[in-house]
């Protein structure tokens, strides 16, 4: 059932590390992020990847980031048009996972993005994360190509260019 609700985004720093962590230690989250924590430990000051802590109700409950697919030369989104954004992102608490919420505050980020001028937003979920897929189709993104492993390991690549209110 879908909630509705007002989300808020706020630059994670280096004070949200412990919530990132217990956050990544969930079994939910771990499943598709891994149990490797580097990405957690980060240089929350580079420019080419904004990382946010995502809020309804004055509490935490999701982490999103989007970055410059042209950010790394070797990216499997450095094909994409110039100014184009990735994104990925996790909800943190169990009780909020199923209930719209995903669904929601990505929209409102992917909706900004492209308002801000990216021409295309992409995504690269796991080709077995059926949850995710589903969301990421809901909000109108497509696959681009059949799954393939890169260094972030195996993906499907999706891509939206407008974002449905």
């Amino acid at each position: 059932m879908t909630v509705s609700a007002v989300y808020r985004f706020r630059k994670a720093t280096l004070a949200d590390l412990a919530l990132l962590k217990a956050w990544r230690a969930k079994p939910h989250v771990r499943e598709w992020w891994g149990e490797d924590e580097s990405d957690v430990d980060v240089d929350f000051d580079d420019p080419r990847v904004l990382r946010y802590i995502v809020s309804t109700g004055g509490q935490p409950f999701a982490f999103i980031q989007d970055y410059t697919v042209h950010g790394w030369s070797d990216h499997h989104f450095a094909n994409l048009p110039e100014g184009s954004r990735g994104i990925d992102q996790y909800i943190g608490e169990p009780e909020m996972v199923g209930r719209g919420h995903g669904t929601a505050f990505i929209r409102q980020r992917v909706q900004k993005l492209i308002a801000d001028g990216a021409p295309v937003v992409a995504t690269d979920p796991h080709p077995r994360n059926e949850r995710a897929i589903a969301v990421y189709k809901k909000l109108g993104f497509v696959p681009i190509g059949p799954a393939f492993d890169t260094k972030w390991g195996l993906i499907l690549p999706m891509v939206v260019k407008r974002c449905p209110a």
